[in-house]
């Protein structure tokens, strides 16, 4: 079956390297270690370079080709349940909305993992007028800022690895459904073409 172009090798290594990050601080690497935080700073660094190549690169990888809507992904939802069937060069509607839902939600797992790391809240709070930190004294009765900050991002990282589980099963129900492999067009950068396209 021919193949039409697909996603760049900048889009394949940035979606591969957060994979792979998301994975390993998710289900390998143990919570608070020192692999666990550079896991975290390689996701970022692999999320930072994929938002700077959607304004800058190829056209494919520009968000400006798979802008987030709700009524386009709920009418690509009702053709592939009606058995019509279209190759996008890039994300479909749906894939678009779990895309902008990944990278928020990782946005999120690294900077409050950061802000962990950094320890922004130690036991002496310094400044006692400070209204951020008596904010974050008064979470659940005097906690502590530092626990709130954890409880945001162990929240999020349950999000994340959530949000991964529900888009590899859309990946394989759409591959399955179109009848082009996703996931090869993710490693190889081509998708397959529909007769006609």
């Amino acid at each position: 079956m021919p193949t039409a172009p697909a996603w760049d090798p900048v889009v394949r290594l940035t979606h591969w390297g957060i994979a792979l990050a998301v994975v390993l601080n998710g289900f390998v690497v143990e919570d608070e270690s020192l692999i666990h935080i550079w896991v975290g700073y390689a996701a970022i660094s692999f999320l930072v370079l994929r938002l700077i190549w959607g304004l800058i690169g190829t056209e494919d990888a520009r968000f400006t080709s798979f802008p987030p809507s709700l009524a386009a992904a709920k009418a690509h939802l009702s053709d592939l349940l009606a058995g019509r069937h279209r190759t996008y060069r890039s994300h479909n509607p749906l894939g678009a909305l779990m895309v902008y839902a990944l990278w928020g939600t990782l946005i999120v797992v690294v900077a409050t993992g950061v802000v962990m790391a950094s320890d922004p809240f130690p036991s002496s709070y310094g400044m006692s007028g400070d209204s951020f930190t008596a904010l974050f004294r008064e979470y659940e009765g005097h906690r502590g800022g530092s626990e709130l900050i954890e409880d945001i991002h162990e929240l999020a990282a349950n999000t994340l690895l959530f949000l991964a589980v529900v888009h590899v099963g859309g990946v394989l129900l759409e591959s399955r459904l179109s009848g082009v492999n996703l996931i090869r067009a993710m490693v190889k950068g081509g998708k397959d073409r529909q007769a006609g396209e």
